[in-house]
């Protein structure tokens, strides 16, 4: 079968295990002939830079879904959220000595610095009312809501495409990229990630990272699944 579009994670997806961008992965990218969106829990700047500096279009999902936009100069859509994940943030803030990162530009999200107990930190949410979830993507710590996420935010991207979610290909290796790979098409995990989302890709690369990523696009090539460019 044939996909029409692909989405990708940025960080331990397209990157190395010190989050230099990968020469062997983003080569591969280049060569095909299909959408490529990039979908990241980080922040909205540096996805943009991110696809620049890669050479693809700006389909971006930032923020685990949080912030979606089609173009460099395009408005994003922004999903209003960031309310509830204050609160949590002032009730951790009672119990951890938190470092916000990124603060000025975070618009759906609080992340934190990975230097408290996470364990604990769910504990007191999960007493609370509050609709969010607290995830640690090996990288930063992220309070976010649960109504966004990768999913949802491929979801609004593929509309704004003029597709369907199922006709993506999504390529990830953490926790929060769980959701994303579920309503694809098809599942790609690289070897390096989480056992939670190898357990429903339905195809782990046998190399980790951008490596990880180039072994994909061949085998998805190989398959008739995406198109390089001619």
């Amino acid at each position: 079968m044939k996909f029409r579009a692909l989405a990708i994670d940025i960080d331990g997806t397209i990157t190395d295990a010190e989050r230099r961008l990968s020469l062997k992965a983003t080569e591969k990218l280049r060569t095909l002939d299909t959408p490529i969106v990039l979908a990241t829990g980080n922040i909205l700047c540096y996805a943009r830079a991110a696809a620049k500096l890669i050479g693809i279009g700006c389909n971006v999902i930032a923020e685990n879904g949080g912030v979606v936009t089609d173009g460099f100069d395009k408005k994003p859509y922004v999903s209003d959220v960031i309310g509830e994940c204050e609160q949590a943030f002032k009730i951790l803030s009672q119990e951890f000595d938190l470092e916000k990162l990124d603060p000025v530009h975070r618009r759906t999200e609080i992340v934190l610095r990975r230097n408290f107990d996470l364990g604990r930190a769910k504990a007191l949410l999960d007493r609370t009312k509050l609709d969010v979830e607290i995830i640690d993507t090996h990288y930063a710590i992220h309070i976010k809501s649960r109504k966004v996420n990768k999913g949802t935010g491929l979801v609004r991207m593929a509309e704004m495409m003029g597709l369907k979610a199922s006709e993506f290909i999504a390529i990830g290796d953490s926790v929060n990229d769980l959701e994303m790979l579920g309503v694809a098409g098809y599942a790609i995990a690289v070897s390096n990630a989480d056992d939670l989302v190898k357990d429903i890709a339905d195809h782990v690369t046998g190399k980790p990272y951008g490596e990880g990523t180039a072994e994909a696009v061949n085998f998805l090539v190989s398959e008739g699944m995406l198109q390089r460019r001619r």
